[in-house]
């Protein structure tokens, strides 16, 4: 078959700590192990939302007590769980693919993702991280360190950033071939560290780029035949949540674009899904995408059940 994919993981297959996500990787490697089993050239890409958040808090935390300890600048913590998260993920395929006998080497390429300074995401960032502060300990940091804090659903105040928009994939060269030459490749993690090019220099920058657009972005520049977005559910559907709700197992683009402007699918769950599948899928003619759910993933690349968009 040698059919390339990219899967993005969701959040619901990595836990919350060091210990819940050993555990939970164990299924997720069980379940990608099986595509790799069928033929697919696998390459892998993941979320890190709360992992980023639990390093970036600690290093915080450490600071504030102790300032001989130095606060640790946020692309620095994107790197950091790139590779503990990337360590989970390798050691679990690698053990799986031991069990079944398959020679399949592993590799976590810490990856460095291209955005814009002119991207107007960095105008109104919008993406909290971190830690929950009263907004008299809010003000005080923002007058500190310049960072900007914003309130978050009535439990506080959070950090902010820019969620630019991916535009290149740095390390794009040397994933495709080792991926090429039959690794299953892990990158891409948490979006990638967003990166500035400035006087040809990469510069690391304060952001978070949504992992579902980087995913849909490497996919395209690996030329991925298809992207496979793994969430919670099986299925993408409109009316989620009512009586009439109804699970879609096909959306064209216009489809899918006419729901988008109908308000079908929420803001940082649904949305920016189906919005990365699109993206992928308009770069070039005979390229699809699915969402679907972890267990169901290897059912949906068969066509029997998640909802494909083409």
């Amino acid at each position: 078959m040698n059919k390339k994919i990219l899967v993005a993981l969701g959040g619901n297959a990595l836990g919350n700590t060091p210990e819940e996500q050993k555990q939970a990787v164990k299924s997720t490697a069980s379940a990608i192990a099986s595509l790799v089993e069928e033929g697919y050239k696998v390459v892998l890409s993941h979320g890190n939302g709360p992992q980023v958040g639990m390093i970036n808090q600690a290093m915080d935390v450490a600071y504030q007590y102790n300032d001989k300890i130095p606060q640790m600048p946020f692309p620095e913590c994107g790197a950091m769980s790139q590779g503990y998260i990337g360590f989970h993920l390798q050691n679990a395929l690698q053990n799986e693919f031991i069990a079944r006998g398959l020679d399949v080497p592993v590799a976590t390429v810490v990856t460095q993702v291209m955005v814009d300074e002119k991207d107007p995401a960095f105008k109104d960032p919008t993406k909290p991280i971190g830690a929950f502060y009263t907004e008299e300990e809010a003000k005080a940091i923002e007058q500190e360190t310049g960072v900007v804090m914003k309130e978050d659903a009535g439990r506080g105040y959070r950090r902010v950033v820019a969620s630019p928009k991916p535009l290149d994939i740095v390390e794009k060269d040397i994933i495709l071939t080792l991926n090429d030459s039959g690794a299953l490749v892990i990158a891409g993690g948490g979006g990638g560290i967003p990166v500035l090019r400035e006087n040809d220099r990469y510069v690391g920058v304060d952001a978070v780029i949504d992992k579902d657009f980087s995913s849909a972005k490497l996919a395209e520049l690996l030329d991925c035949d298809t992207l496979v977005i793994l969430t919670a559910v099986e299925k993408v559907a409109i009316n989620f949540g009512k009586e009439n709700q109804e699970d879609l197992s096909e959306l064209t683009l216009e489809d899918a674009q006419r729901y988008i402007e109908e308000g079908q699918f929420a803001k940082g769950s649904m949305l920016p899904k189906v919005e990365a599948a699109m993206s992928f899928v308009d770069t070039k003619e005979g390229r699809q995408a699915v969402i679907t759910s972890l267990e169901n993933a290897k059912d949906a690349l068969t066509g029997s059940t998640g909802t494909w968009i083409k």
